[in-house]
């Protein structure tokens, strides 16, 4: 069990970043359980979490919640788990830049922004964990959810950079993959679709009214087949972090296990048609 370590957690509203704030807690690390909202961080403390805003998107918001972090801590951060990510469903064609510009915000600038910020002072430990939730659309593509993949694919190169470039100085870069995970994430989507995507005026309208609408605004829960709580994410998450040798990547949800053995063996033809079930 960890004892005396901090780690600094961003996205902890709900989901997956709240399962492990609390975990990890319960097992003895310091736990900044950051959120991006000032309402979300006084529930957090209302818990007993210590918490503050860290925004993602916010250059000048994130670089002083990265000071916060390092004061709060002596200057010592132990481990960084960036989780904190959101989506923009629709088809790539009717997406607009600034979508993308805000996705790439959070998803991916930010994340290496705090990375950046806080490895100077895993250097001086000698030691420290990097851990990045990215997804199974980190390894395979699927349609409407380009933005979402196309950060998710750039989350994976940059760390794969990442750990070969920390190699030997005792700090991990590590990739974690969920698939189907039981959060208000879809949910937490449809103010980015709202804002950006015209679906009535989409070449695509008859593919949103079928499904894509159906399935973004369904009322209660709608589980998908092979979905998992939090819970399950947090476990591999627990071995990223207090394994002596940590994996530098962990599939999460059969759907991620498949998906990372079909890219290795199936050509991109087949591959495609297995994505758009055909």
């Amino acid at each position: 069990m960890a004892s005396d370590r901090s780690v600094l957690v961003t996205g902890c509203s709900s989901g997956i970043g709240l399962d492990a704030a609390r975990t990890l807690r319960a097992r003895g690390w310091r736990v900044l359980a950051t959120c991006r909202k000032p309402a979300d961080c006084a529930r957090r403390v209302a818990e007993g979490l210590e918490s503050f805003p860290l925004d993602l998107a916010d250059e000048a918001n994130l670089a002083a919640a990265a000071a916060e972090a390092l004061a709060r801590t002596g200057g010592r951060i132990d481990a960084l788990v960036n989780n904190g990510a959101f989506a923009i469903p629709g088809a790539v064609e009717d997406l607009p830049r600034a979508a993308f510009r805000s996705i790439f915000e959070t998803n991916l600038f930010g994340q290496l922004d705090l990375t950046n910020r806080l490895l100077p002072a895993m250097r001086a430990a000698g030691q420290g964990r990097v851990v990045m939730i990215s997804s199974v659309l980190g390894l395979v593509a699927a349609p409407w959810r380009g933005a979402y993949v196309a950060t998710k694919f750039a989350l994976e190169g940059a760390t794969d950079a990442l750990r070969l470039e920390l190699a030997g100085s005792g700090i991990h870069a590590i990739l974690i993959e969920p698939g189907p995970i039981g959060t208000p994430f879809r949910r937490n989507s449809i103010p980015h679709f709202e804002r950006h995507v015209d679906w009535q005026a989409s070449p695509h309208r008859a593919a949103y009214e079928e499904s894509l609408l159906a399935r973004l605004y369904a009322p209660g829960t709608r589980r998908d087949r092979f979905e998992l709580p939090p819970a399950a994410v947090t476990a591999r998450l627990l071995h990223a972090l207090e394994s002596p040798r940590p994996r530098p990547r962990y599939h999460v949800t059969a759907p991620t296990r498949a998906a990372g053995l079909l890219r290795r063996l199936l050509p991109t033809r087949a591959l495609d048609a297995v994505v758009r079930g055909r």
